[in-house]
């Protein structure tokens, strides 16, 4: 089994992960225009973090993001970083559009969904470790 590694001084690791963010009240105000300028935001802090941008898309009330990350990366403070600066750009950008379909200073629903990912599937792996004896 081959994996696609990053490594660090005292470490190698494969990290990716899956936030879905939704929009408040579900309101359907992701276009596609929106959803780029979205990724053009988190695109210019994720240096900082230590995360590589993998995929970004959705649909009109949701955005998948893909990212890959270090093992020292702080994914709540990356998450909230991602809510934060994402809101207050394309509210600022899009403001007259917005402002029938949210009010207030939110865009993004309180709550989110972070899913690790991996290369293989969790099956694959199971039975990976479970064949180590036998190789």
């Amino acid at each position: 089994m081959e994996y696609d590694l990053d490594s660090g001084a005292h470490s190698t690791f494969s990290l990716h992960y899956h936030l879905i963010l939704t929009t408040k009240y579900r309101r359907g105000v992701l276009t596609e225009e929106r959803t780029q300028f979205i990724r053009g935001v988190i695109s210019g802090f994720t240096d900082n973090y230590g995360v590589e941008l993998t995929n970004l898309d959705g649909e009109d009330d949701h955005v998948h993001i893909l990212f890959r990350a270090k093992p020292t990366t702080d994914l709540v403070k990356f998450i909230n970083t991602v809510k934060g600066a994402t809101a207050r750009r394309i509210r600022n950008e899009y403001a007259d559009e917005l402002k029938t379909d949210l009010w207030g200073d939110s865009f993004w629903n309180d709550s989110y969904c972070l899913i690790s990912t991996g290369q293989v599937s969790l099956d694959v792996l199971k039975q990976y470790v479970e064949d180590q004896r036998e190789s």
